[in-house]
């Protein structure tokens, strides 16, 4: 639960600063990128751990759990592939808005429990 929980909160800082750079016109910066690259990995950590705790006989409380999850572990890289695409402003809008869209996921994925 600790995990989840500063998942949520990685994302909301990831979103926070991206929109920051957004409104300032301003290009993403490699720091902000690799933090989104390690959001999203942790995100794929996170979700072995949940298919190991399934594996051994402790399934979620609802699947719809497992479907936020699987959401935010393809949802990330396929934002951040999507953004490369076209100006850097556009990049920084993308990344944000990816960042508060899992950051919702993670949430609803914490109260399905």
């Amino acid at each position: 639960m600790f995990g989840a929980r500063a998942l949520v909160a990685f994302a909301l800082v990831l979103g926070i600063w991206g929109a920051y750079g957004y409104f300032r016109s301003a290009q993403v910066s490699g720091g902000f990128r690799s933090s989104y690259l390690i959001m999203a990995g942790l995100t794929a950590v996170q979700g072995l751990f949940g298919l190991a705790l399934f594996a051994t006989g402790h399934p979620p409380g609802r699947l719809l759990h497992v479907v936020y999850g699987i959401f935010a572990v393809l949802f990330l890289p396929g934002a951040y592939l999507w953004a490369h695409g076209g100006s850097k402003r556009r990049e920084a809008v993308i990344l944000a808005a990816a960042a508060w869209i899992v950051a919702v996921a993670y949430i609803r994925g914490i109260s399905t429990g």
